[in-house]
């Protein structure tokens, strides 16, 4: 986990094939998964945090078959960070507003197909 700004610039842009200015939170771990590193443009520059841990390790969830990202909802993320094991929980089906980035300006949002916006789901019970 040597990698700074630019190595986690073109980890997002290169490997996820997703834009790194979109806003979106990026978050990396090591093999071991002891250690994570984020990654976030705030609109004025980029933020890189990290985390290790004296003493465990992350339980990382699983890329669905075929590829090679986790899209995580901002709860999920707490969850992982927080060291809960997220194939332990489940979603509850509730309602939840979709993502409207037509009212957002064209300057804080990437429209494009490879922005990383999660496509609905559909929850099971």
């Amino acid at each position: 986990m040597r990698k700074g700004f630019e190595g986690l610039y073109g980890l997002v842009r290169d490997r996820l094939q997703c834009e790194p200015l979109s806003g979106h939170v990026f978050l990396f771990c090591n093999a071991e998964r002891n250690r994570l590193k984020l990654i976030l443009w705030d609109g004025s520059g980029l933020w890189v945090c990290a985390k290790k841990l004296s003493k465990g390790r992350f339980r990382w969830p699983a890329p669905p078959a075929g590829e090679v990202k986790v899209v995580l909802s901002h709860e999920e993320l707490a969850m992982l960070l927080g060291g809960i094991d997220l194939s332990q929980t489940r979603a509850r089906a509730w309602y939840r507003s979709k993502i409207d980035s037509n009212g957002v300006g064209s300057n804080r949002i990437n429209t494009a197909g490879n922005d990383c916006i999660p496509q609905p789901t559909s929850v099971t019970k």
